[in-house]
């Protein structure tokens, strides 16, 4: 939909930037341009931003760290707010943890293990932010966030409002705190004292990520939900889909669950491959997979 001018003007002045290229902010490294691309400074930037866009009926994506993300090559009509390293703050006080919506999840979970604590640990290698973590109810080696999440400040109609997080609230990469319902601003959780482990099961975690996982190429991380009593990777790999390829993008080979990008991958390239995954799989197995990263456009 066109823009009004009025609209333009008050995302501009309130320091949106025309004409981003979604690959420099996805890790997928995908994406043409997005019509408006904001980072706010603190939560009542973030507000005015929301605000403005709700007024006009323009629509809105917001995201972290870009790392559950794939865009349109085509560019999308729409503003993008990212909540990055300006709002990044975390302050841990005994083994309560306070982290801004910003805040990288490694960094936060690195410097919980270095404080003597534990219950995050397994969080030291995922690359997406405090927020998106929060909004998707992230989770690995048996851990995730729903496990020590204890309230979240979010903007949800309009209003900045502090909530305790309730039975129910977050379930497998689900959460009542993501967009367009609310979006968090900041999380607090509870930690537990160092059982005197808690460096070793992280540098074990990392190590297993290193092994495992293709992380010299660009990717969305994996690219479908664990389907009930199986493995998305496993259904993959059974199928005979290691290195299967369409243009740039490829089931890798060392992780079947995940699609990089080896070169020049388009937003066709990687959609085409996820369905005909998809399609192996089902014919295979009679499970069909559900994808986990996030595609706009």
């Amino acid at each position: 939909m066109p823009i009004s001018k009025c609209l333009e003007n008050k995302l501009l002045a309130l320091g949106a930037k025309r004409g981003v290229e979604a690959r420099s902010f996805t890790t997928f490294r995908i994406g043409g341009e997005v019509a408006f691309f904001a980072e706010p400074r603190d939560s009542d930037e973030l507000k005015s931003l929301l605000s403005a866009a709700k007024c006009c009926d323009y629509p809105v994506y917001v995201i972290g760290n870009g790392s559950n993300l794939l865009v349109s090559d085509e560019g999308v009509d729409a503003l993008f707010i990212r909540l990055g390293s300006a709002m990044s703050s975390y302050s841990l006080d005994g083994t309560h943890l306070t982290c801004d919506a910003g805040a990288l999840l490694c960094t936060v979970a690195k410097a919980s293990v270095a404080a003597g604590l534990m219950g995050m640990e397994w969080a030291s290698g995922i690359p997406g932010t405090v927020g998106g973590a929060v909004a998707m109810n992230a989770g690995a080696y048996g851990g995730e966030i729903k496990q020590i999440l204890r309230s979240v400040t979010c903007v949800s109609s309009g209003e900045i409002i502090t909530v305790p997080v309730r039975e129910g609230d977050l379930a497998y990469r689900h959460s009542a705190f993501a967009w367009p319902d609310a979006v968090v601003v900041l999380a607090e959780f509870e930690l537990r004292e160092d059982d005197g482990n808690a460096k070793m099961r992280m540098d074990e975690y990392n190590a297993q990520r290193r092994e495992k996982q293709p992380l010299e190429f660009p990717s969305a991380g994996s690219v479908f939900k664990r389907p009930v009593g199986h493995f998305a990777g496993a259904l993959i790999e059974q199928a005979g889909l290691k290195g299967k390829r369409i243009g740039g993008a490829m089931v890798s080979p060392k992780h079947a669950g995940f699609i990089v990008n080896c070169g020049g991958a388009s937003f066709n390239d990687v959609t085409e491959l996820i369905a005909f995954v998809q399609d192996t799989v089902y014919k295979n197995s009679g499970v069909m997979l559900e994808p986990e990263v996030k595609i706009i456009g």
